[in-house]
């Protein structure tokens, strides 16, 4: 048994743009000069391809173990556990022995939009939606199976089972297939009964799987311990170290943050974006256009997720030829809301919440040859915040009287006139949370309760340091614009 005094957890967080791991003792702090970040990339095309090569995201996540390892060891430091969280939804196909046969396919590939669009048709897409927390939508894997199918039927024939990237790194590292992805991962798939916490039977027999096709399913909690030899030679210091399943990224951050009440909603702006409440309850109704996902046996995270966000502000960056965040925040600041005359649907990279269309795009209306460069990303801004608007409108339909927004996100923090505007839409206010890891120190805090070591999620409080107040009257003319945006979207879309 480790010594209580020097245990510690080693957090590996696997996002979309790179790979965070570090060490975090047993209150959950972070140990500092532990953590280290290896990036990797994924392959973005224009025909909705949004995928990785498995070896790339592998060497990463352990490239990145190699690394903080070496400073455990340096330090003499034993690590009591191993946690980890990952970018949902992600989904590869292995044959019989467990060989990848496709890339990673992301959430953000669109490509299976018309077989989501079939799927939709044949299903009861609102039972599915209730049973399974999810909609029928490209971000899910149903769709991408029907894609597979039809796109390489040959290839098709081959496949053994789907996984996750995170179920595949521990069949690597263990030797075996039968390690389990926890019900986190699991929801997110879009293919977990949420009442029963299995996989959903019905919806498996209509894409043509079986539980069998899948991981079997267990607790954060349950871990699995026994590296296979070429890991026991690599990782010594882990050979029988405890590997807890991974959780969903967006379940490790509202447990990092803080954000595990009624009162604390998660508000996330990386590369992507996400609005979500963790409550202890195993499986409330799921309001249209918002997803629930179960964290462990008894709690449930409920929201809505967009593709917009940090990569739209990319996009802008280097379209438009912007400065630094930095340099932007000031030419932003003084400029009145919706002053530049433009409505747009921020769809760049597609829609999830609320409306979940295959076929959504980004809209700009208004351009005109007096529109500015500062105008379009003032729109874009904005936009982005209006849709964080409508899915609080959903997920808190009676605010409690304490209610915060807690932020996380470089691509929100850094900005005083993003985190303002926020706080407008929103009509609430919005803080900034000052844990700089809170994705993997969320998977640090499930570890370390599964362990005894924290008592309750639910009583850990976020450390914020500025507040932002809405302004009524900047919070009137929002509401106006997100009225012409709704409109705009009812007309591009027919929705």
């Amino acid at each position: 048994m480790p010594n209580p005094e020097t245990s510690i957890v080693l957090a590996i967080d696997i996002g979309t743009s790179a790979v965070k791991a570090g060490l975090y003792d047993r209150t959950a702090s972070a140990i500092e000069g532990t953590d280290v970040a290896v990036a990797h990339e994924q392959i973005v095309e224009n025909d909705g391809t949004a995928e990785e090569p498995v070896e790339w995201i592998v060497d990463a996540v352990e490239l990145a173990i190699d690394r903080v390892l070496e400073i455990a060891a340096e330090r003499r430091l034993e690590i009591a556990a191993v946690a980890m969280d990952s970018m949902a939804s992600t989904v590869l196909a292995v044959d019989r022995d467990g060989t990848p046969l496709t890339p990673v396919y992301t959430y953000a590939d669109t490509r299976s939009g018309s077989d989501v669009d079939q799927l939709k048709s044949e299903l009861d897409a609102d039972a599915v939606h209730q049973r399974t927390g999810a909609m029928q939508h490209t971000s899910y894997v149903p769709g991408r199976v029907r894609w597979l199918k039809r796109t390489e039927p040959e290839l098709f024939k081959r496949v053994a089972r789907w996984l996750d990237i995170s179920t595949h790194l521990h069949t690597r590292w263990f030797g075996t297939q039968d390690v389990a992805a926890s019900y986190s991962i699991a929801s997110w798939s879009g293919m977990l009964n949420r009442h029963q916490l299995r996989w959903d039977e019905e919806l498996l027999d209509h894409i043509g799987l079986t539980p069998s096709s899948l991981p079997r399913l267990a607790a954060y909690s349950e871990p699995a311990s026994g590296l296979c030899p070429e890991f026991r030679a690599r990782w010594p210091l882990l050979a029988e170290t405890p590997f807890f399943p991974a959780v969903g990224d967006g379940a490790a951050v509202n447990v990092g943050t803080g954000c595990t009440g009624p009162n604390r909603v998660a508000l996330s702006v990386g590369t992507t974006s996400a609005m979500r409440v963790l409550t202890p309850a195993d499986s409330p109704p799921v309001p249209s256009g918002l997803w629930a996902y179960r964290l462990g046996t008894d709690a449930t995270l409920m929201g809505g997720a967009f593709s917009e966000g940090g990569l739209l502000m990319e996009w802008a960056q280097d379209v438009l030829r912007l400065p630094t965040l930095e340099e932007l925040d000031s030419a932003l600041a003084g400029r009145l809301p919706d002053a530049h005359g433009l409505t747009l649907l921020p769809f760049l990279a597609g829609e999830r919440a609320t409306g979940w269309s295959t076929r959504a795009t980004g809209v700009f209306e208004g351009v005109r040859t007096s529109t500015s460069a500062m105008d379009i990303v003032q729109a874009m801004m904005e936009a982005v915040s209006l849709r964080f608007a409508l899915v609080a409108e959903l997920l808190l339909p009676s605010r409690p009287e304490d209610l915060v927004f807690v932020s996380s996100g470089g691509a929100l923090t850094r900005s005083t006139w993003w985190m303002q505007t926020m706080a407008d839409a929103l009509d609430a206010p919005v803080v900034v949370n000052t844990e700089g890891q809170g994705t993997s120190r969320g998977a640090a805090v499930l570890a370390l309760h599964a362990l005894g070591e924290i008592r309750s999620i639910y009583d850990l409080e976020p450390e914020v340091s500025a507040t932002y107040r809405p302004r009524p009257e900047a919070t009137a003319v929002l509401r106006q614009a997100l009225e012409r945006q709704q409109e705009l979207y009812a007309r591009s879309l027919g929705m």
